[in-house]
């Protein structure tokens, strides 16, 4: 992918004015204007210049999970220039800002994740990153492939915005900026630090770049994200010469049987009218030599799935499936199944509170309810007590045939920039509209998983 950008200045006021800052959405549309989301239009005309910069310098210099060091750094320098109180190296890198509203009221979380890939950037930008590290024993390109460069700048600016009009704010916003999204470990951690407590938000909202519509806002209630769950197969079979197989026990023979037999699972043992699911080998090896049946074969896969019940059901059914295939063909396997990422699942009385506030910041028509995603986060782990609403921004340009667009974790993903005011714009409306309706007293905890 070929980008080309003009000098920075002018970037800078091309974005600002294909946003609308002059303007509201609902301006726009020949609304009436709240107040508040009209001093927010107004607050973002000089901080989105900055959100811009932001974001490209964190892009510039990308750290792995965990080592999010020179970003927690900027973070915290920001957020106490703001005036805000401050928490750094809450689950190991990650930085929290409390802003105490001048007027009593509920408290809300926003979450911005930090962390950046083992992936060599193949886009030309002129902030494209250069930075080289190991990873897992190679030498491997730091990049920015899930966008969360574009989350936290979003929410730096969203930090300005609010601390700017802190007087009118009818309750607190507690900012956390979280490290190691992509190990599906730092909301955890954060979580163990205790950063839901003093003060304890009543609900949290968190949203994620996508190569979807530039500026647009998707969603669903219930479940949007899949679980991530990982399968380990070892099949233990006996070695023998390639010419000779009856006289030993083909490990390889068996696995392909296996992955065969893992596709019934989800097709024809799951109810799949229900809720989707998928599972797959992504991984096999065994032998070394054409004419030497091997002794062992080794299997990773993977496990998505959007119902806790359902989770549960498959686990069980691919155990029996393996380990009744393996000795069906006289070998024997060993199948461990690790947990990882929980089911994002939206607060349906919460996404219905919301989504006005949603359709007013995403302006007409860009506001969707879309099909749900397999891909993974560990957001829920912030939604296991407290209602969430996770939901993702557009970042395919403009023009460009999205379904071409390069996906994230690809060294080709590109966010298109003038979407950046669209999602300081939901966040900060998200917060002051979610803190003056006075929160949701009856909202229930996350389903369990």
């Amino acid at each position: 992918m070929t980008i080309r950008f003009r000098s920075h200045s002018l970037v800078v006021a091309a974005v600002v004015a294909s946003a609308g800052l002059s303007a509201s959405p609902a301006a726009a549309q020949g609304k009436a204007v709240d107040p508040l989301a009209a001093e927010i239009e107004t607050r973002m005309t000089t901080v989105m210049p900055k959100v811009i910069a932001w974001r490209r310098d964190i892009h510039e210099h990308p750290e792995l999970s965990n080592q999010e060091v020179r970003t927690a750094a900027l973070v915290e320098k920001h957020l106490r220039a703001l005036g805000l109180e401050v928490q750094p190296n809450v689950g190991k890198t990650g930085v929290i800002g409390i802003l105490r509203g001048g007027k009593p009221g509920p408290v809300v979380a926003l979450r911005a994740d930090m962390d950046a890939l083992p992936v060599t950037e193949l886009v030309d930008l002129p902030f494209k990153s250069k930075v080289r590290t190991m990873y897992n024993g190679q030498e491997v390109g730091v990049m920015h492939a899930c966008g969360h460069d574009n989350h936290v700048a979003i929410m730096m600016g969203t930090a300005e915005v609010l601390a700017g009009m802190k007087e009118r704010i009818p309750g607190t916003v507690k900012f956390i900026f979280q490290p190691a999204e992509e190990g599906l470990g730092g909301a955890q951690s954060m979580v163990n630090d205790g950063a839901l407590e003093n003060p304890r938000p009543s609900a949290i909202f968190g949203l994620h770049v996508w190569p979807s519509a530039l500026g647009s806002l998707s969603t669903r209630a219930g479940g949007f994200m899949a679980a991530a769950d990982q399968i380990d197969i070892v099949v233990k079979g006996r070695q023998t010469h390639g010419s000779a197989p009856w006289s030993g026990v083909d490990p390889i023979v068996i696995a392909a049987q296996i992955v065969m037999g893992l596709q019934t699972v989800a097709s024809r043992q799951i109810d799949v009218t229900s809720a989707p699911a998928v599972i797959t080998i992504g991984m096999i090896q065994g032998g070394n030599r054409g004419n030497i049946i091997p002794d062992s074969v080794v299997m990773i896969g993977t496990i998505r799935t959007f119902d806790p019940e359902m989770r549960k059901d498959i686990h069980t059914r691919v155990k029996r499936t393996v380990e009744d295939i393996a000795h069906s063909g006289g070998a024997t396997a060993r199948v461990t199944l690790s947990i990882g990422g929980l089911i994002t699942q939206n607060d349906a009385s919460l996404l219905e509170k919301m989504t006005p506030t949603l359709q007013r910041a995403a302006g007409d028509g860009g506001f969707k309810t879309i099909n749900p995603v397999t891909g993974s986060e560990d957001f829920p782990a912030f939604t296991k007590d407290i209602p969430g609403l996770f939901y993702f921004l557009g970042v395919a340009p403009k023009g460009m045939d999205q379904k071409s667009q390069a996906a994230n974790h690809s060294p080709l993903f590109f966010a298109d920039e003038a979407a950046l005011p669209t999602g300081v714009r939901a966040m900060t409306n998200l917060a002051v509209d979610y803190l003056r309706s006075g929160g949701i007293a009856t909202a229930k905890p996350a389903m369990k998983q």
